[in-house]
């Protein structure tokens, strides 16, 4: 038979759940969380009602050593809060992600076809040094397929698992810039060129055995750096 915090545990299946669940902890207060993340009262409400689904993986973490919890409870529900028993340096022996970029997925990113690529504990597979300035909104992404692997193997050919790194903020591209784009009929997201020729707009692959995609997209991103091994 399960004890009463289980059931209660079990319950709280979402992030404002635990997150309200931490504000009542004694002493802890709306101002206070909200200046340990580095966010706004208002934001810190919407997380409450649910209108946030999740903090970001750096947030979190000052979230969790604010509350004194442990930050994986706090992001996926797995596990107990501990409250009280997670100690400060275990907290901040979290990953260094400070100035890094999260490398996700193409289903995340394809997330941020409603609004903005978000990152968070759940869906980092790591944390990368980008070669570029960049936005607190960028994030990276694993090339797949070769419809950017230019035929000509030139400098700026993207073949298949090299790493992307985007620009989350940088939404209004020149033409010929390389993008990640939101395919809106499909909700789907995309790496081409992007076209703006008289006020057309299209998307171009460098690899001509496939077809430029001429269906409605809005840019999530744009391409700021690559990496490759080797």
């Amino acid at each position: 038979m399960l004890d009463d915090e289980t059931r209660i545990l079990d319950c709280m299946t979402t992030y404002a759940d635990r997150f309200s669940e931490a504000l009542e902890q004694p002493g802890k207060t709306v101002t206070g969380v909200a200046d340990a993340m580095g966010i706004s009262r208002q934001a810190v409400y919407s997380i409450k009602r649910g209108q946030t689904k999740s903090a970001t993986a750096e947030n979190n973490a000052a979230a969790a050593l604010y509350f004194h919890c442990d930050p994986s409870w706090l992001a996926t529900g797995k596990g107990k809060p501990n409250w009280g028993q997670i100690k400060s340096d275990n907290l901040i022996a979290a990953p260094d992600i400070k100035g890094k970029v999260p490398l996700i997925s193409w289903v995340q990113a394809g997330k941020g076809c409603d609004s903005e690529v978000v990152a968070t504990l759940e869906n980092v597979e790591r944390w990368l040094d980008c070669p570029a300035p960049h936005s607190p909104k960028a994030f990276a992404l694993r090339v797949r397929g070769d419809s950017m692997t230019a035929p000509n193997g030139g400098s700026r050919t993207y073949p298949e698992g090299c790493i992307i790194f985007v620009d989350g903020e940088k939404r209004s591209p020149q033409n010929g810039e390389r993008v990640v784009a939101c395919l809106e009929d499909t909700g789907t997201a995309t790496f081409k060129v992007y076209k703006n020729e008289d006020g057309r707009q299209w998307l171009q692959p460098l690899n001509s055995s496939h077809d430029p995609i001429r269906e409605k997209f809005h840019v999530l991103g744009t391409v700021i750096g690559k990496w490759e091994d080797g």
